[in-house]
């Protein structure tokens, strides 16, 4: 398994920005794409995912009703798409992989076997 995280870069408070995490895997089956962020001097944290197959995505409380996970199959890759965005998003964003994650379990990192190796966010205010 291996992830590709992409995208990264500065923009305003206010603006967006998309991320996108390319996974070359042996198998879409039983896949859940998680995006995580950590911010200088912080533990990392959850912030979107989704099963590859569809379904609810899971959401961390600080970007409800901003981010989005959207999948697209021709590219094979999990974008995540952020919308107004704060300075308080600024963060290395890391897409994580995992197999047979059952929904419950979706938001913690420890969960996640396989992660790619980041992508800086700074949003300046």
């Amino acid at each position: 398994v291996q992830l590709q995280a992409s995208g990264g870069g500065l923009v305003q408070a206010g603006g967006s920005l998309r991320l996108s995490c390319a996974a070359s895997v042996r198998t879409f089956t039983d896949l859940t794409i998680g995006w995580f962020h950590q911010a200088p001097g912080k533990e990392r944290e959850f912030v979107l995912a989704m099963r590859w197959s569809g379904g609810s995505p899971a959401y961390g409380d600080s970007v409800k009703g901003r981010f989005t996970i959207s999948r697209d199959n021709a590219k094979k890759t999990m974008n995540l798409q952020m919308n107004n965005v704060q300075p308080e998003d600024t963060a290395v964003y890391y897409c994580a992989a995992a197999y047979r994650l059952i929904h419950g379990l979706i938001r913690q990192e420890d969960r996640y076997a396989y992660w790619g190796q980041g992508t800086q966010v700074t949003v300046s205010s």
